[in-house]
């Protein structure tokens, strides 16, 4: 018995283990969008069902002497695929569609590994219920679970912080191999057991019980369906605000997690009456808070609003499965219908909202959705809680026509890709304060007066009291015409201080946002400089260019309010010096409501032998917003200039942090 309980946790350990070392590995090649960590998800539920079914049709099929001859072979060519590294030939050039290239590359690399892991604990408590006939295999469902949820909530506390990216994954190709020789084990146990005790493996398997109905089995996927619909919107919504990160990936999966251990550990934590009253609830509460555009911006609000409601609603569709559970005999199917619902789910918020919703509202009809269920499985149950439900289930519907209607709200133009959603806004009727701006997620990315003696008047972020407009204006005026790089092209707005002979080049890895900057804006056409773009992620595009020779770098890279981390990193500044000439600024755009940038870029500086200085403008002109900008440079004369010089703010150093490279970046330290 302990053979198969410690098979399993080890599988699910791995299992789980391997999604954050994966994703965080390939995120810096697509930009650091949200997004990546929703198509690796999408990714691992669709392999965890192909791992059921192959469990389901295994065990169904197969003797359990050709289930272990099979399962054997495959778990051999797997470790052909070891090490789990990525290669260079996977990193994006910017034209790829994102979505199928981090698929392909997923499947490539551990697509074989991950698919056995997959199936070890249906397939083990197959042959565990076989062995151990009238001993319940579903606590070993709930051991699974707790093995994976150690692994997510260790990673970014234990693992993330001290072990290089490329040697985690070393790690974890090493304990997969012992993964394999445990299983060859119970194998080899489970093939022995039946030959010497034929007719307890049979009674095992012809076990009492009612087949499940094909009702009784979409009731399990739905259920499923909706708790990991919700998981993946729940991720995006808290992700796309802060930052993609390992940490905050992991907290609604390990609360997912939680949930199903929780209710099939089998002590009677699933209290049904009490959670469909709190769900009742809680969906309210969070549709609320969704559609409240004034509740936007307050993260501690969000994400403890969302985080609790995701574990009321996960107790409730988890505790509904625990309750629901057959026969020893149909858990393989059991599991499959689980594992189909979770694929349908994670698809449907991966790969199917993206394309037909024009913004984030797959979380507003996920909580309509869980409110449908709510009434279905309490319709037979007490009036108060048919009440209830009825009344979750239109106030989310509110809450949703509510948030559209606030989405839409002098939007000119909605779209949506990989790298996020997109809006034009248009203010002011017909009065001189008439202006336009571009809306990534819910942070501004550039304005425009639409006067005509006001649209070459650079603002918000940009304005010449700026950070980054006194680094330009510093270098005015220039015999030699001045080469100005920026990575983040938002409407192009820098474009407004170029000169006749200067060369502006924009960075951004969002086709869509190069598309409406050259179109809804005229910064860039009404620039007396050539202005060029490059499509794809900065720092590849970097890499693999030849020295730039910039006067002025500027790092203005945003994923809504999400500033993808290997653009902040020694790595990467390692790259930025490469294209700026001596004397040149590299300027870091660091304005956020959540994450204390400032001291990271002074670390990373100092690491570097560079001077630093701090430029927070208060944003006091009517055009112009509040922004910190840290400039650097390896000459101080350049920090020094008049135009600098006058506006500098001292630097709150934290000289106990380490400078941030690609393998170590703690989150927590820069919370505000």
């Amino acid at each position: 018995m302990l053979l198969y309980a410690f098979t399993i946790f080890v599988s699910a350990f791995l299992l789980f283990l391997v999604q954050p070392v994966m994703a965080k590995q390939i995120l810096p090649w697509f930009g650091g969008s949200a997004t990546v960590w929703t198509t690796c998800l999408v990714f691992f539920q669709a392999v965890l069902l192909l791992g059921y079914a192959y469990a389901d049709g295994a065990v169904r099929s197969l003797s359990i002497k050709a289930q272990v001859r099979l399962h054997t072979g495959l778990l051999a060519l797997s470790c052909l695929v070891l090490p789990i590294v990525p290669g260079a030939q996977w990193k994006p050039l910017g034209t790829e569609n994102p979505t199928l290239l981090i698929l392909g590359l997923l499947g490539a690399t551990i697509g074989l590994p991950y698919l056995l892991l997959s199936t070890t604990s249906p397939l083990l408590q197959a042959w565990f219920a076989q062995r151990f006939p009238g001993r319940s295999p579903y606590r070993l469902f709930a051991l699974s679970n707790l093995a994976s949820m150690l692994a997510l909530v260790g990673y970014p506390f234990l693992l993330e912080p001290w072990v290089p990216t490329r040697a985690q994954s070393l790690c974890w190709s090493a304990a997969y191999v012992v993964f394999v020789l445990l299983c060859m084990g119970c194998g080899w146990f489970s093939l022995r057991a039946a030959s010497s005790l034929p007719r307890v493996a049979a009674i095992a398997t012809s076990d009492a019980g009612t087949a499940p109905t094909p009702g009784r089995q979409l009731l399990w996927g739905m259920l499923a369906a909706t708790s990991s619909f919700l998981l993946l919107a729940v991720s995006n919504h808290i992700c796309q605000n802060i930052s993609a990160i390992p940490l905050l990936w992991v907290v609604p999966l390990s609360i997912y997690l939680i949930t199903f251990i929780l209710c099939f550990e089998g002590r009677g934590w699933y209290q049904r009456d009490l959670f469909a009253a709190m769900l009742a609830a809680a969906l309210g509460v969070m549709g609320w808070t969704l559609a409240d555009r004034s509740l936007t911006h307050e993260l501690r609000l969000q994400i403890g609003v969302f985080c609790l409601g995701l574990f009321i609603a996960c107790m409730f569709c988890h505790g509904e499965l625990a309750r629901l559970k057959p026969a020893p005999r149909y858990l393989t199917r059991f599991y499959l219908m689980i594992s189909a619902g979770g694929a349908v789910g994670a698809a449907l918020v991966g790969l199917l909202a993206p394309v037909v919703l024009p913004a984030y509202f797959e979380l507003a009809f996920g909580l309509a959705a869980c409110a449908a269920l709510l009434l279905v499985q309490m319709r037979r149950n007490h009036v108060v809680f048919v009440t209830l439900s009825g009344l979750s289930l239109l106030f989310t519907l509110g809450a949703t026509a509510w948030s559209i209607q606030e989405f839409y709200d002098s939007t000119l133009l909605a779209t949506r890709n990989f790298y996020g959603v997109l809006r034009v806004q248009e203010f002011g009727g017909d009065t001189a304060s008439r202006h336009r701006s571009l809306i990534h997620g819910t942070i501004l990315h550039g304005t425009q007066y639409l006067l005509p003696k006001l649209t070459h008047r650079p603002t918000t972020y940009y304005t010449p009291t700026s950070g980054i407009g006194r680094a330009i204006e510093s270098l005015h005026p220039s015999i030699t015409p001045l080469r100005i790089g920026v990575i983040g092209l938002g409407t192009g707005t820098l474009a407004v201080y170029g000169s006749k002979g200067d060369l502006y080049r924009f960075y951004d890895i969002n086709p869509a946002v190069i598309g409406i900057a050259n179109r809804d804006f005229s910064y860039i056409r009404d620039s007396d400089a050539t202005v060029e773009t490059s499509l794809g992620d900065a720092r590849l595009s970097l890499e693999r260019e030849k020295p730039q020779g910039f006067d002025v770098l500027a790092i203005d890279a945003f994923s809504s309010d999400a500033i993808p981390v290997h653009l902040l990193t020694s790595e990467a500044l390692e790259i930025y010096r490469r294209h700026v000439k001596p004397g040149g600024i590299i300027a870091f755009h660091v304005t956020n409501r959540f994450l204390n940038l400032i001291p990271v870029v002074q670390r990373l500086a100092e690491a570097q032998q560079l001077f630093a200085v701090l430029v927070s403008d208060d944003g006091d002109d009517s055009m112009a917003s509040r922004s910190d900008w840290v400039l650097l440079s390896d000459n101080a004369a350049s920090l020094q200039a008049s135009q600098i010089a006058c506006a500098v703010s001292p630097i709150d150093a934290r000289s106990e942090w380490s400078a941030r490279t690609d393998d170590f970046n703690k989150i927590v330290q820069v919370i505000k």
